[in-house]
């Protein structure tokens, strides 16, 4: 049997992770497991510890990294992930690395995937970005809908979110990289930061994504 494959993904916001985390875990055929899901099934599930993280996603407060620990442990231990997952939105911090690591133990994380995008491209690809206030549905400037200013599927009114302004969506990139610098810094460290160019065509990225892991990472084959 092949050993799990133990990914993680980041990327900025705009950077299109979801969209190659998905291609990423049906290829595979692993799950794609993001901070909020974890923290949703995990509330959901009814138990005492569940119960606490509900109180604390109800009251809009901060996960510690104790309780979101809990939720990791409690999440990877399902069968699905048996033979491995990808990670999106955890671990955030050196610390919580160094957690996930001594939980994966004796292997640990196999790649940490940095999905990268210039900051100018990811500003133009947000501030264009037109959302329907009735369905949800995404457009960008450019396209028909976005600049009719209504929806081509429910016909509602397309426009633009409040935090997808210039100076927001700045804001938010300059809060994520110093974040997420530390954190790449531990993976390349222990030699497993894998950076893609996020910027093309999104079959190439997948492609080139695919490639880095089958290159780098024992439970790919």
């Amino acid at each position: 049997m092949a050993p799990a494959l133990r990914l993680i993904i980041f990327g900025r916001q705009g950077a299109g992770k979801g969209t190659q985390a998905t291609r990423l875990a049906a290829h595979y055929g692993i799950p794609h497991i993001s901070t909020g899901d974890m923290l949703r099934a995990s509330a959901a599930t009814g138990s005492e510890f569940g119960l606490q993280v509900k109180a604390i996603m109800d009251a809009g407060g901060l996960v510690s990294d104790d309780v979101m620990e809990g939720v990791v442990r409690e999440r990877l231990a399902q069968p699905d992930a048996a033979t491995g997952f990808l990670l999106d939105g955890y671990p955030r911090t050196p610390g919580q690395a160094e957690f996930l690591n001594e939980l994966l133990a004796p292997g640990g994380v196999d790649l940490a995937l940095n999905l990268d995008v210039p900051e100018e491209v990811v500003v133009e690809r947000i501030t264009k970005r037109r959302v329907c206030e009735s369905c949800g549905a995404t457009y960008s400037l450019g396209d028909a809908s976005a600049d009719s200013a209504s929806c081509a599927k429910c016909g509602g009114t397309v426009s633009q979110r409040a935090d997808d302004t210039e100076e927001s969506v700045r804001k938010r990139l300059a809060t994520y990289l110093a974040q997420t610098e530390p954190l790449m810094q531990w993976f390349d460290d222990r030699d497993k930061l894998v950076t893609v160019n996020g910027v093309g065509h999104p079959d190439d990225i997948a492609a080139a994504l695919v490639a880095a892991i089958d290159a780098g990472a024992p439970g790919s084959h």
